[in-house]
């Protein structure tokens, strides 16, 4: 009887150490990627969005690439549909993020909504990375609530220090957007594939900039992903020809 409940004691506090190791992760995303909220008020402010529509965007769309390529291709002079297709195509890929999550974490009917709006790379990154559904649903609801609530607060900061010292630009914090965005796509670029997309992307949207409006750009820059996917597969098919039989 002992031996069995130190057995059961054992493997409360193994389980008590590794959720708490899960815990301590999703914190760390959380508040590491919930700071570059602070940029993207300053750059949405720079770019002439109020800040209540700048609060509303991190409230309601919450996906951070998404909201940078929008007040990005704004603050160029893109036209706000235009910046909105393509702040929208980029934001596509949290559908796919929610097709797998919703079998690995299996919420209630009631609760789905909610968590719709926490699927986002970090939370699928967190969420993933958990060998069980109980670890992946503690590190899907840590990421989420303390990334969104972060996010939201230094979007709030950044947008009303953005208004406090007036012209953004004449501080040079017009390239903070790019910039965090940059810093937070470099780590995901673990592939020679992926790589070679996200280059591809800068040179068609660099090279595109001065004849098409900025929210253009993002749109045609997207066709980096399945070109390259495309030119891959053929080069794959090609080498797997088989050799005709020798009679």
């Amino acid at each position: 009887m002992s031996g069995h409940t130190d057995n059961r004691i054992r493997s409360v506090r193994s389980r008590a150490k590794t959720d708490s190791a899960v815990v301590g992760d999703a914190l760390g995303v959380g508040f590491a990627v919930g700071l570059s909220g602070f940029a993207f008020g300053v750059t949405s402010a720079g770019a002439g969005l109020t800040l209540a529509q700048t609060c509303a965007l991190s409230l309601l769309v919450f996906t951070g690439a998404s909201q940078f390529a929008l007040v990005g291709a704004l603050a160029a002079g893109g036209n706000p549909l235009a910046a909105a297709a393509g702040a929208f195509f980029l934001g596509v890929r949290n559908t796919f993020y929610g097709l797998r999550l919703s079998q690995l974490l299996a919420l209630p009917r009631l609760v789905r909504p909610l968590a719709a709006q926490a699927v986002i790379d970090e939370t699928a990154a967190v969420a993933l990375a958990q060998p069980t559904r109980r670890r992946a649903r503690i590190g899907f609801t840590v990421t989420g609530l303390t990334l969104y609530v972060l996010w939201n607060l230094t979007t709030l900061l950044g947008a009303l220090g953005a208004e406090a010292i007036g012209d953004t630009n004449a501080w040079g914090l017009d390239a903070a957007g790019p910039a965090v965005f940059l810093a937070l796509l470099g780590p995901m670029l673990r592939t020679a594939t992926e790589r070679l997309v996200a280059g591809l992307a800068v040179l068609l949207g660099l090279g595109l900039l001065p004849v098409l409006p900025g929210g253009v750009t993002v749109l045609v820059a997207a066709l980096a992903a399945p070109l390259v996917l495309f030119l891959k597969g053929r080069g794959e098919r090609r080498t797997h020809i088989p050799k005709e039989d020798v009679r």
